[in-house]
């Protein structure tokens, strides 16, 4: 698993945005509740300038650990840039055919740590 994520993360540090959500889609098949692989489709919306996409992943990933520190920056900084648009903040509508149901939140373990150790 830590091998894929790091494979989309490469992939969309080089501007393969689709290959990138390919990568975090099939981990995601494998792990509905991998936080880190919504961040990565969230980054991949704002590389294709989907904010109000990148803003819907960034609260999925919340709902799923609302710990990650990733996911809380992002939310963040969107909900900036959409006030200083003077556009409201979009609504997340649960159960739309992007998002899988939120998972309990989880207790970060091993690959989560491997990742933010960087």
């Amino acid at each position: 698993m830590i091998d894929l994520l790091l494979q989309a993360e490469r992939s969309l540090s080089v501007g393969l945005a689709d290959e990138a959500e390919r990568l975090y889609r099939q981990v995601l098949a494998s792990d509905p509740a991998n936080s880190i692989a919504v961040v990565g489709l969230a980054r991949v919306a704002l590389e294709r300038a989907d904010d109000r996409g990148a803003y819907e992943q960034a609260r999925r990933a919340l709902a799923i650990d609302p710990e990650n520190v990733a996911a809380q920056r992002l939310v963040t900084r969107l909900e900036e840039v959409f006030a200083h648009r003077g556009e409201p903040v979009p609504t997340v509508e649960q159960g739309t055919s992007d998002s899988a149901p939120p998972a309990a939140p989880r207790r970060p373990g091993l690959l989560r740590r491997l990742i933010t150790r960087r």
